[in-house]
């Protein structure tokens, strides 16, 4: 997680312009390692983005092991708002747990349904220590 972070650190993306999703916010807190870091960034920001880096698809610029996704193409509900109460963790953004449960049930895949449920009992773990 902190190589994935500090490659991010390099790209210097305003931090009220992006949110970490995906599994990052899973990664950040111990509840599972991770192997790339998914961004969702305002659309200004991405368009900013394309004049340096390519998309190796419409909607995705991938750069190493970070794949950055404008609002329009990151399916989450609300993205502008999502990105707007994002965590700082360590210095970074990440979309809130709550966000992120909502955007697994979404995408609906088999891994997703695993994740949500990493979540419910990191969140039961947290709530009974106190």
């Amino acid at each position: 997680m902190k190589k994935l972070l500090a490659k991010l650190k390099k790209l210097n993306l305003p931090s009220r312009q992006y949110a970490i999703y995906g599994s990052g916010p899973l990664g950040i807190r111990g509840i599972k390692k991770v192997k790339d870091l998914d961004i969702v960034v305002k659309d200004d920001l991405y368009k900013k983005i394309l004049k340096k880096y390519q998309e190796i698809r419409s909607g995705c610029i991938k750069i190493g092991n970070i794949e950055i996704f404008p609002t329009w193409n990151a399916i989450i509900s609300e993205p502008d708002k999502v990105i707007n109460r994002a965590e700082e963790i360590d210095g970074f953004k990440f979309i809130r747990l709550s966000d992120l449960i909502i955007w697994k049930k979404k995408m609906g895949r088999k891994k997703d349904f695993q994740d949500i449920k990493l979540i419910e009992e990191y969140l039961k773990k947290k709530t009974s220590k106190f």
